[in-house]
């Protein structure tokens, strides 16, 4: 049943869609804006000319000048695109804008999606299924896009860039035989030579042309990890809920479905951003060091500044299933490596 602060939100969100807003650059043609309410939430219906790409931004105050935030990034196409908005980040009336947003050119980065800015809500609410403590629901911004890997980093990737191999899953390991499948993702891999080997591909690719010279490889931060992992949705899995984990193995390769070995990238389904084993096959070091995550709205995180551990997120092989929510989280000793965690690479520019 739609509330009347609801109706009086979708109202606010119509006035300030029809409205005309000014865009630095060449003209276009400005997308059309109409408003719902979809799951008891003010949600946002985006029409426009197929491939371009917009910014849908709220602000809580029209004042002089009006703050506004970025709330999702999205290539349009011929279908409406749907951005529901779950307030987390500022309370009160939202009023809507849509910003062009171009995806960055003269990058040639195969096997990747450009993610652009965004507010999401990150960590698990108290009543989520086999939440765990360290989940402290918290509204985050990032206001900046990036390109992230659809993949994990395979061992054939590892290889050609480090000219080696530490992966436990090939070749023969004591009475077992598990191949040579260089398909699979990359893990044993400590933390520090995830970041070597960011920084030998962002020297490869830049000596090839094939990145400007102030874009990099890195690891992503613990945020972009969850919003890429999420896609805009605040449920345990980027498919749904799933408390019985009844379709996780649509998605995942875990302990359920595993035979005890990760498995060559790709073959499960792809959460709604295109991207490929973040539920499962191997955990993925990330940026951050660990610690508690903050109560309030935070722009850009990049972790505690201090500590030694370092986050692994995502599910692996050996994982049960309320370790590959979307906001399980966990961490580890940075210079020790583990069969069960690898990694992913983001593509960003350099502060």
């Amino acid at each position: 049943m739609m509330t009347r602060a609801l109706v009086s939100s979708i109202r606010l969100l119509l006035g300030a869609a029809v409205g005309s807003f000014a865009l630095a650059g060449p003209a276009q043609t400005q997308p059309l804006l109409s408003g719902r309410v979809e799951a008891g939430m003010p949600a946002v219906l985006m029409a426009g000319a197929p491939g371009t790409s917009w910014t849908l931004q709220f602000s809580t105050n029209l004042g002089s000048p009006p703050t506004w935030f970025p709330l999702a990034t999205l290539t349009l196409s011929n279908t409406p695109s749907l951005v529901v908005d779950y307030p987390g980040a500022g309370a009160g009336r939202r009023f809507y804008r849509a910003v062009s947003h171009p995806v960055p050119t003269g990058i040639v980065a195969s096997n990747m999606v450009y993610l652009g800015p965004a507010t999401f809500l990150m960590g698990s609410p108290s009543n989520e299924v086999d939440r765990a403590g360290n989940e402290t629901l918290h509204p985050v911004t990032l206001t900046r896009g990036f390109f992230i890997a659809k993949y994990p980093v395979t061992q054939a990737e590892y290889q050609s860039v480090t000219g080696g191999n530490p992966s436990y899953f090939n070749g023969v390991r004591g009475a077992t035989d598990y191949g040579t499948d260089l398909n699979r993702p990359v893990e044993s891999v400590y933390w520090f030579l995830a970041g070597y080997y960011c920084e030998a591909l962002t020297q490869r690719e830049r000596q090839a042309g094939r990145i400007p010279a102030n874009w990099a490889y890195r690891l992503p931060t613990e945020a972009e990890w969850e919003y890429a992992c999420r896609a805009g949705l605040p449920t345990r899995f980027s498919y749904g809920d799933d408390p019985g984990y009844v379709s996780l193995g649509n998605y995942a390769w875990y302990s359920a479905n595993s035979n005890g070995r990760t498995h060559a990238v790709g073959q499960k389904w792809p959460n709604p951003f295109g991207l490929h084993d973040l539920h499962g096959n191997v955990y993925e070091w990330v940026q951050d060091l660990y610690g508690n995550y903050p109560t309030g709205w935070v722009f850009d995180p990049q972790g505690p500044d201090s500590g030694y551990n370092r986050v692994f997120r995502s599910g692996a092989w050996s994982a049960v299933g309320k370790f590959c929510r979307a906001a399980s989280r966990s961490s580890a000793d940075p210079g020790i490596p583990y069969n069960y965690i690898g990694f992913r690479v983001v593509l960003a520019p350099q502060p």
